[in-house]
């Protein structure tokens, strides 16, 4: 099977380094072999939302443990992608999809049904969205769904999620309390605690910071490099600055094509194409 090269590829003359562990041109055992090393490949996928076509083509991979940022201007598909990534737009009738996302070598449309996928690939939205019950219920919310019904168990899960998205030392005397009560950055560390509880291996951030404060979106970074030894999170803003904050890589999406995917420091300091650079430096978007 051949994979068309991404653009940010084709201007830099087929870079291995841009792709990944994106399959060999040719075919055969090699390139099964390559499909399967990084966490999450995607090959040309496409997403029609009736007769509107979100994203084009889209191939590139996703490191284990790595941080990959996902910017650029409103409709250029990046929330799509998301979407795809935890089969929400399953969900969507009028939603077409070609082509193939692979966890672990797994390609999740097919071989993977959306429950599954859902436990392994969790997302934080924008805004965020406490249950309507204490902070301890919250958390052992997802866990109670998987069977877990230990008591014991069901706290220690509580204290590790909520150590791990740093909000422990700030609730752990009020578990018993609404978490409805908590201040908006509190709420957004809340929701990556309740996502970590059902021990997911991939993490989601669709703006997860739009709505808060610095202070607020520095203790949620600050969470996210905590995070980096045991997940692979994929984070998408409209805050170019957070994403050369946080980002390893970083992908450019414009009007549904992948522009261009490198490290941080490269696509913000030299990117190849004059679409990104103009995008990072305020010129359109």
């Amino acid at each position: 099977m051949n994979t068309p090269t991404p653009i940010s590829a084709q201007q830099d003359g087929g870079s291995a380094s841009l792709l990944g562990g994106l399959p060999h041109q040719g075919g055969g055992r090699n390139e099964d072999l390559t499909r399967f090393t990084d966490k999450i490949v995607v090959e040309n996928l496409s997403i029609h939302y009736g007769s509107v076509e979100a994203l084009k083509n889209v191939s590139f991979s996703v490191k284990n443990h790595e941080i990959l940022g996902v910017i650029g201007p409103a409709n250029s598909g990046k929330t799509s992608f998301l979407r795809a990534m935890n089969r929400l737009n399953d969900l969507e009738i009028a939603t077409h999809t070609e082509g193939s996302i692979y966890l672990n070598g797994k390609d999740i449309n097919r071989e993977m049904d959306a429950e599954e996928v859902r436990k392994k690939v969790t997302m934080v939205f924008a805004l965020p969205l406490p249950l309507p019950m204490s902070i301890f219920d919250n958390i052992a919310y997802g866990p109670r769904r998987h069977g877990t019904k230990d008591k014991k168990k069901l706290a220690e899960i509580v204290e590790k999620s909520l150590k791990a998205a740093f909000l422990w030392d700030e609730v752990k005397d009020r578990l018993s309390s609404s978490a409805m009560k908590l201040s908006g950055g509190q709420q957004q560390r809340l929701c990556i605690a309740r996502t970590l509880a059902v021990e997911p291996e991939v993490i989601l951030y669709d703006e997860p910071c739009s709505g808060l404060d610095p202070i607020s979106t520095a203790r949620v970074e600050e969470a996210m490099f905590e995070l980096k030894s045991r997940y692979t999170q994929i984070l998408v803003t409209n805050n170019v600055k957070q994403a050369a904050r946080v980002g390893d890589r970083v992908a450019f999406f414009l009007m549904g094509e992948l522009v261009e995917i490198d490290t941080a420091d490269k696509l913000f300091t030299a990117p190849k194409d004059k679409r990104t650079d103009d995008y990072i430096t305020g010129r359109f978007g």
